[in-house]
């Protein structure tokens, strides 16, 4: 095979595999059990084409887990995490993150339901939870964060408040706003410097 004939083909699977996780993420957000010949159908592929780059459900949730956490990480990354107070910058970055969210309520939720291992769910994590380690180390460097605690600990305990406040808003217990006050509160409570 030519060197060119290489390359499209390699293009035309990029192709593929982009359209099969575009319909996948679209169609699992409106229908949490359609199987993958219903992703096949509405990505305009074959059955073949489908499993041969997943060839499990298990296979494809993995690989739309890790599409929605790199829209989630660049969110994140637009929302200027090293500009401003780190205060601010905290709360602007898991906006940004929970905006993506939203996007996919019901896929969020199928995912956030997803048997993992511990370290599954810690590598799941580990770009979001990199982007907010990095905010908070700024503000225990300016002191605005207590620094007596580990900022990969704290980073940690953000994500699972993060949680916690989507799962209340989810479940009708909170609006958005009380949601979003709520967050900042604690957030403000466990990270402040001489509290």
């Amino acid at each position: 095979m030519s060197r060119s004939a290489e390359r499209n083909r390699r293009a035309d699977a990029r192709r593929n595999y982009s359209a099969i996780l575009d319909a996948a993420i679209q169609l699992l957000d409106a229908q949490p059990d359609a199987s993958l010949d219903a992703i096949a159908t509405a990505a305009r592929l074959t059955r073949q084409t489908v499993y041969a780059h997943f060839p499990s459900r298990e296979h494809l949730m993995a690989a739309v887990v890790d599409r929605i956490t790199d829209e989630a990480v660049a969110a994140m990354d637009a929302a200027e995490p090293d500009s401003g107070s780190a205060a601010d910058a905290l709360i602007r970055v898991l906006g940004a993150g929970a905006q993506i969210a939203r996007r996919y309520p019901v896929l969020a939720q199928q995912i956030a339901s997803l048997p993992v291992s511990p370290h599954v769910d810690e590598e799941r994590h580990a770009p979001v939870a990199d982007r907010i380690n990095r905010v908070i180390q700024r503000g225990q460097a300016s002191g605005e964060f207590d620094d007596q605690l580990p900022a990969e600990w704290l980073a940690a305990i953000t994500i699972k408040i993060g949680h916690a406040v989507g799962e209340e808003v989810d479940a009708g217990r909170m609006s958005r706003a009380e949601a979003a006050n709520a967050l900042r509160t604690v957030l403000f409570r466990v990270l402040r410097s001489g509290v």
